[in-house]
């Protein structure tokens, strides 16, 4: 079984996927190509899949009994000890005036309790 999953790619890729795979939600595409078949889609989603994003699930004969790979995704597959797993990278952070915290006393109660109302 092979699952593709696209996300913002262009029209014509789902076009070309629906040749071989069906699509059972809009850029979620499910088949039984051999793996010759599969490796040749992916490679073609890899090529035209401009700005977006895809990922591509198998079944394989492993532990986990399927393996998968990505493209232009922010999250990487790794292996921890024979198991894939997909690394998700820490939130970036902001120096934005907006992320610093609020200053002490600005509302109404901290101005109660410091002129004692």
């Amino acid at each position: 079984m092979t699952v593709i999953v696209l996300t913002n790619c262009p029209a014509g890729l789902r076009g070309f996927l629906t040749r071989w795979l069906l699509e059972i939600s809009p850029g979620v595409f499910l088949g039984s190509p051999s793996a010759r078949v599969r490796d040749v889609l992916w490679d073609e989603v890899r090529k035209y899949s401009g700005q977006g994003r895809a990922l591509l699930a198998y079944h394989t004969d492993n532990e986990q009994g399927f393996t998968f790979r990505t493209h232009d995704h922010a999250w990487h597959p790794i292996d921890h000890e024979g198991l894939t797993l997909l690394h998700r990278p820490a939130a970036p952070t902001r120096t934005s005036p907006a992320a610093e915290p609020p200053r002490q006393g600005w509302s109404k109660a901290a101005k109660r309790r410091r002129f004692g109302r």
